[in-house]
């Protein structure tokens, strides 16, 4: 078992052969357009959209903490849309979004598709950024989940 790759780069061009999963953290609420998905967006129209319909049908569907949608952005390339974080960090709140309960499910899920696709997994520090959570806690998420079951990891600090 190998750990964690840690680079600096992009999330949202992966460096890897084969398939490749780009994952990282949304809300519960719906809302796409602060952090990282900016940068998904500016890549591929596709996970924003797939979110949005995700939400807008979630009467009829899985949407909610702890749940994971896969997104087709190019022949080799996937999205994951993984909901870890409840509500939205605004300046009356009180505590962070981040919900590593929901992360831990949802990676979960992630391990299964990416097992299932022979995909390698790639992210920036999901949950730390506006969900307000600490590498401390998911990184051990991401090993236990991912890592231990032989999928390939790794994580990118941009700009760093």
């Amino acid at each position: 078992m190998k750990g964690i790759a840690y680079v600096r780069g992009d999330a949202t061009a992966p460096q890897a052969k084969g398939v490749k999963i780009v994952a990282h953290v949304c809300n519960d609420l719906g809302g796409w357009g602060k952090g990282f998905v900016l940068a998904v967006s500016r890549r591929w129209s596709e996970p924003e959209a797939a979110y949005r319909r995700w939400h807008r049908e979630r009467a009829k569907n899985d949407f909610g903490l702890g749940a994971a949608q896969f997104v087709q952005v190019e022949p080799y390339v996937w999205v994951a849309n993984l909901i870890g974080q409840r509500g939205m960090r605004t300046g009356r709140s009180s505590g962070v979004p981040v919900r590593y309960e929901a992360i831990d499910a949802a990676l979960g899920l992630l391990a299964h598709r990416a097992a299932e696709l022979g995909a390698s997994v790639h992210m920036p520090r999901i949950g730390c950024g506006l969900a307000g959570g600490s590498w401390a806690r998911v990184e051990p998420l991401v090993l236990r989940r991912l890592v231990e079951r032989g999928i390939p990891v790794t994580v990118y600090d941009f700009g760093a």
